[in-house]
């Protein structure tokens, strides 16, 4: 009955996650740069009440160093990003999980930087100089 109503009877599609009750830790953004992760990640921390970690949701932005796991999940995604062409990628991690990669709109740049005293957008250019000059 509940998958009738939000799809309106089959009528619009919807996209669902399990919960992973990690996310009272935050939601990971790992950001990409050809294929290697970032020392640092967001965990974006969802607000009191609230399941999303979005920091457009009310979130807040912590940054903190990868864990062993993050690099794990980093290691192995990342040479399928080099093999597609992918430059600048972020990954979402919630716990163990592995939740989105996202190659439109890889944010927290600025939060990370701020955080960190860390230049992304400049690493970023150097790779891209790199491999197209």
């Amino acid at each position: 009955m509940i998958l009738e109503t939000l799809t309106e009877n089959n009528q619009i599609q919807i996209m669902a996650q399990r919960y992973i009750p990690e996310i009272v830790e935050g939601d990971k953004r790992i950001l990409m740069i050809d294929g290697r992760p970032i020392e640092w990640a967001l965990a974006r921390v969802p607000a009191t009440g609230e399941s999303r970690g979005n920091l457009a949701a009310g979130g807040t932005g912590i940054g903190q160093p990868l864990s062993t796991r993050d690099r794990e999940i980093a290691q192995q995604v990342g040479p399928e990003l080099q093999a597609r062409g992918l430059t600048f990628v972020g990954i979402d991690v919630i716990g163990d999980y592995l939740t989105e990669i996202n190659v439109t709109c890889p944010t927290c740049i600025r939060e990370l930087d701020r955080q960190f005293n860390i230049n992304i957008a400049g690493q970023l250019m150097d790779c891209i100089l790199e491999k197209f000059a």
